[in-house]
């Protein structure tokens, strides 16, 4: 069982104001949405029933195996005095971001959960455009990124002791795996604390100067992403598909693909990799 309490005392002070554990619920996002309320949030499952992946896909946790929670974000609004006078103070220099800038959210919680992993297994967890966490080109962990109003609740889902015979296909037939199936025992206590702990750096950052920062985020999100240099398939909504080589990154946090000398930005879309 998750420690709640260990939890809480590791990561309180700084971005996140609650952390609770749940032993299940439907979804994590679903349950943060629906309840609202104040900045820094994060909820956390033993098990998932209902969990959502992107493009309406469901994900479900098997109990006690993997790491399900959310978070939950205000990002286009000052810092609420009501949090309290020691979160405030540490958030004094934070400024509202751009709605333009809102794409960034889920990458940077890819990035956090990329590093977090990789800082607690040994592994080197890599990124598949826009925020799939990769092993050796199997898929770890899933991130979904969901908005209501000012309010931004991002939900991440890591296979932690699944078993491997336990794990689900991948869209486009991407393989899955979990840290046991990669041969890493980490607890999920600690592997939590880490992500939060990068996420929050990472956030901070963005919201102290969001320009500046998110040139370093670009920088940061390429360095671990193994989608570029690639030839790619992107499967576009409506059920257009783009092919070509992906390229870049552009500084709203979109996919660059160019084919024939042509370059699309495309800000949404389930990526194969070909080759």
């Amino acid at each position: 069982m998750l420690s709640e309490s260990a939890i809480r005392d590791a990561v309180t002070g700084g971005l996140w104001t609650s952390v609770t554990v749940v032993p299940s619920t439907g979804s994590t996002n679903a349950d943060l949405l629906a309840a609202g309320g104040p900045e820094g949030q994060v909820l956390v499952a033993e098990e998932q029933t209902a969990g959502r992946g992107r493009m309406g896909r469901t994900w479900v946790s098997e109990p006690g195996a993997a790491l399900t929670f959310s978070v939950l974000l205000r990002p286009f609004s000052t810092p609420d005095p009501a949090a309290g006078a020691a979160v405030s103070a540490a958030h004094a220099d934070w400024r509202p971001l751009a709605p333009e800038r809102v794409g960034w959210l889920p990458l940077l919680a890819g990035v956090a959960v990329a590093r977090g992993i990789s800082e607690a297994s040994g592994l080197p967890a890599t990124l598949k455009w826009p925020n799939d966490v990769l092993i050796d080109g199997r898929k770890l962990c899933g991130i979904l990124a969901e908005q209501s109003g000012d309010v931004v609740v991002i939900g991440i889902g890591i296979n932690v002791a699944t078993r491997e015979d336990a794990l689900p296909a991948g869209p486009g037939g991407l393989r899955a795996t979990s840290l046991a199936a990669e041969g890493a025992e980490v607890p999920r206590d600690r592997l939590l604390v880490g992500i939060l702990t990068q996420f929050a750096h990472h956030y901070s950052a963005l919201r102290e100067n969001p320009d500046s920062s998110a040139g370093q985020l670009v920088a940061e999100y390429e360095a671990l992403c193994a989608t570029l240099g690639r030839i790619v398939r992107v499967e576009l909504p409506a059920g257009r598909t783009l092919s070509g080589e992906a390229t870049g990154i552009d500084p709203d946090g979109h996919l660059l693909v160019t084919d024939a000398g042509v370059t699309t930005s495309v800000s949404a879309g389930d990526v194969v990799h070909l080759r």
